[in-house]
């Protein structure tokens, strides 16, 4: 155990990170266990990917939320009226004007979504920054308030069906292929290996302690056959028979014998992967980030240091109401409506996802790709459960009990390295 030790220490490997993807693995191989190897095959994990997209996107603007010392209860319905307002833009306002099927209509909707969701965001933001009323109550106020809005809009009706081309950006019917998959997954590759270097580079320019070169080049191998084989797991789920023999009839062709065809990563998972680097960038490598773990760290001392700190609660909770409206174009793509019950429940899974991943609810503290891997962690629960037949209320207790059990964990880890 103590030559592992010192090879993680050599490797600078985040070692939260580690017990994460070690949670990870045991969860699944339990429910690949108990299901009969159906947890861990291809379809499975796609859909897993697919479920847990609008969940992801959230947890990355939570982190910013949790790490300032304040918490969101109502980007569950957030999500559900966005969902809402948006079904009407595509399903019964553009249309008249434009027309079914207009490129518009996808363009206008998007916009839509996600301004909607800033413009809520920054409106609750603005109340817990400048009005000095709790976030607590605040968006526990909103959850209700948001929740009602969503039912009003449409008087509680399903809007369907929504447009081709929006479907395509949360459900099965948008994905890039085999090809284009594995020429993304080469270039993250290469991405990687560079950021590697480049990272060695600067800090070696900086007179910062390196590991081993031959470390670098082995966290370099762990990565770059991470990503190879995830995109290798993706790329063998095939596309079922008859959907196949479906699209050749609407072209008016005959499908060749033996013809199969995968579909390679789905968009909304770009969508995430796109999210939670542009959010990685923004916590390291910009003033708005290091302003934003500055005051969760100390406010009092941030507010002396001459940051804004009202409106950077704004700037927040704007910015958490934006993911939460791309979150509501994922969640209600991928079910090709938008339900009055569209992010139910929604506030807790990507709160429990931060928290799993890392982000400590005293502030200060929280990575994106922990809350990231947090998220698929919970989709990984339920949704195994729900493979193995546990009812919906037990779901529920177990789901409630890892939460405090992952909160009591990170107090234990905080204390044992001094960061409490």
């Amino acid at each position: 155990m103590g030559g592992l030790g010192k090879l993680i220490r050599t490797l600078q490997l985040d070692t939260r990170l580690l017990g994460m993807i070690g949670a990870f693995l045991l969860i699944a191989l339990i429910f690949n266990i108990a299901t009969g190897g159906t947890f861990l095959t291809p379809r499975n994990i796609f859909n897993l990917t697919l479920q847990t997209a609008s969940v992801a996107i959230m947890a990355t603007g939570m982190v910013f939320v949790i790490v300032t010392r304040n918490i969101d209860l109502s980007i569950g319905s957030i999500v559900g009226v966005i969902g809402m307002v948006m079904g009407l833009v595509q399903a019964f306002w553009l249309p008249e004007i434009v027309g079914f099927g207009s490129p518009v209509i996808i363009v206008v909707t998007v916009l839509v979504g996600i301004g909607l969701g800033v413009l809520i965001g920054g409106l609750q933001g603005w109340m817990i920054g400048y009005l000095m009323i709790p976030s607590f109550i605040v968006t526990l106020g909103g959850l209700l308030i948001w929740r009602g809005a969503a039912w009003w809009v449409t008087r509680g009706t399903t809007v369907s069906p929504l447009d081709a081309n929006f479907v395509m950006l949360g459900g099965a019917s948008g994905t890039i292929g085999v090809t284009a998959s594995w020429a993304l997954a080469i270039v993250g590759a290469l991405a990687t290996v560079w950021f590697l270097m480049r990272s060695r580079r600067q800090q070696m320019a900086h007179d910062i302690a390196v590991k081993p070169l031959w470390a670098e080049y082995a966290l370099a191998g762990i990565l770059v056959a991470a990503i190879a084989g995830i995109t290798a797991i993706i790329n063998a789920y095939q596309i079922p028979t008859r959907v196949l023999q479906r699209r050749f009839e609407r072209n008016g062709l005959e499908m060749p014998e033996g013809y199969t065809e995968a579909y390679g990563f789905p968009i909304s998972v770009l969508i995430v992967i796109a999210i939670a680097i542009v959010m990685t960038i923004v916590a390291r490598k910009t003033r708005f980030g290091r302003y934003v773990f500055a005051m969760g760290g100390n406010p009092d001392a941030a507010e002396l240091s001459g940051i804004n700190t009202k409106m950077l609660t704004v700037k927040v909770f704007a910015l958490m109401g934006g993911l939460a409206g791309i979150a509501a174009i994922v969640a209600s793509a991928r079910l090709a409506s938008a339900g009055n019950d569209l992010g139910t429940l929604d506030e807790l899974r990507v709160i429990a996802a931060a928290v799993i991943g890392g982000t400590a609810l005293a502030g200060g503290v929280g990575t994106i790709y922990g809350a990231i891997l947090g998220a698929f962690i919970m989709q990984s629960l339920v949704s195994g459960m729900g493979m193995v037949g546990v009812d919906a209320p037990f779901q529920n207790i177990i789901v409630g009990a890892v939460l405090i059990l992952a909160v009591w964990v990170d107090i234990l880890y905080r204390r044992r390295t001094g960061e409490a």
